[in-house]
């Protein structure tokens, strides 16, 4: 299909508003993007990478302005006292609270997708869809009903989500944020920090999606991919601004509504569109 300058400025206005979405509420871009440019007639193999690109480099800017509004505090040093005193094995943790989340979910997330890739070439794709529906619209309904929960952050319950989140994106491409962002707030996260958390860790998951298509396709639509970044850059700085504004205890609420839409949306395209 052939790029042209009206489709080009549709694509990043559409880009915009879905990285703005994903970036205030850590969930919702590749899910609401994909389809919308599969419509416009775009194939597949046309898409996936230019929303993973779109994505990647929006969630990076994104990322950086959490980071210098304060919505997160991304300090990746070594963490000499904890690696000292308990850690000595592993080697490396990052210092900061945030930059522990990002790095332990980074490292599920190669884990998760690996399993879930080898596990969808044997599962029917209504099975998948079905389960990423049901999963992600039950952590929306746990999230509105334990709102008002104020507890420590459950470091085996993060292991978990970032696991669980990277096995959905593996086997069906989406499914990532809501479980990662809703997860966290479930194991007892602040939600600005959640948000901000997931729009930096799904960077590294975009990156290795994206480089596996450049590598094996090598065919990428560049204007296309294009298009979806210059969304993606504005969106995120001004979103990253929403969420400093937001109060927590109505972002969550947000989140959760957010959350359930998306996993009855699912079901709902599986079952009856």
């Amino acid at each position: 299909m052939e790029m042209t300058l009206a489709l080009l400025i549709g694509v990043a206005f559409l880009s915009l508003f879905c990285e703005y979405m994903d970036a205030s509420i850590g969930m919702g871009y590749g899910t609401t993007l994909t389809p919308l440019l599969l419509i416009f007639g775009l194939a597949p193999l046309q898409v996936v990478p230019a929303v993973l690109l779109g994505q990647l480099v929006g969630g990076a800017v994104g990322g950086i302005a959490h980071h210098r509004l304060g919505n997160i505090k991304l300090d990746f040093r070594r963490d000499e006292t904890i690696i000292k005193q308990r850690l000595r094995w592993l080697g490396y943790l990052p210092r900061s609270l945030d930059a522990k989340v990002v790095f332990i979910l980074a490292g599920c997330g190669v884990i998760g997708a690996l399993v879930g890739a080898l596990t969808a070439l044997n599962i029917p794709k209504v099975a998948l869809t079905t389960y990423i529906g049901v999963v992600v619209l039950g952590t929306g309904i746990v999230i509105l009903w334990r709102r008002n929960y104020q507890g420590s952050l459950s470091w085996k319950g993060l292991i978990g989500i970032g696991l669980l989140s990277s096995f959905n994106k593996g086997i069906s491409g989406g499914g990532y944020g809501p479980l990662v962002t809703g997860g966290q707030i479930i194991s007892g996260r602040e939600a600005r920090s959640s948000v901000g958390s997931t729009t930096v860790a799904e960077v590294i998951v975009c990156i290795a999606g994206f480089l596996v298509y450049l590598l094996v396709k090598g065919d990428i639509f560049w204007m296309l991919a294009a298009a979806t970044s210059i969304g993606s850059v504005i969106a995120g700085p001004l979103a990253a601004v929403t969420v400093s504004k937001l109060n927590s205890a109505k972002l969550k609420i947000i989140i959760g509504f957010a959350t359930i839409i998306l996993g009855t949306y699912t079901l709902l395209n599986t079952f009856v569109f």
